[in-house]
């Protein structure tokens, strides 16, 4: 249950800053920010500033760097450009290098994958894929790991 919770967060936000490069960068920051009560920074092509260190990110070209919300609710999304498909390997073993447990699981026809991993801190999903003409990258949605709610008290 714990992971499924670490793990929603970071899918909405791939699936909304995912998009973001796509559309018009000052129509969609301006969205999301009266959404969110400004509490974005689509940084374009850089990490975002507050990422959390203790993620390691593959060392390559950043594509897109982006964060939203605040407190726990804070996601980060970073894509950038990996050699190609077998790249999960390597990332998978800098994830777990810093204590981080999980894995790679679904990989595509092509190679890459999906992987889910978590420490005490943080949920991290990383999608490995073929971007066309961007060539191969890697995708990390970060969010904050969830605080479990206390168990209520039954009532006499």
């Amino acid at each position: 249950m714990r992971r499924s919770r670490l793990l929603a967060v970071p899918v909405a936000a791939l699936l909304v800053l995912g998009v973001a490069p796509a559309l018009a960068g000052c129509s969609f920051q301006t969205v999301v920010k009266n959404v969110t009560g400004g509490n974005v920074d689509i940084g374009g092509n850089k990490v975002p500033a507050d990422f959390p260190s203790s993620v390691p990110l593959f060392s390559g070209a950043v594509v897109f760097g982006a964060s939203v919300g605040s407190g726990h609710g804070k996601v980060w999304n970073v894509t950038v450009k990996v050699p190609d498909a077998k790249a999960y390997a390597d990332i998978q073993k800098q994830l777990t290098d810093a204590g981080f447990s999980g894995q790679f699981g679904a990989q595509g026809p092509d190679g890459g994958g999906t992987g889910t991993f978590a420490n005490d801190q943080y949920g991290v999903l990383v999608v490995v894929t073929d971007a066309g003409s961007n060539g191969w990258v890697a995708n990390y949605s970060v969010s904050r790991a969830a605080v479990d709610s206390p168990t209520p008290t039954p009532t006499p």
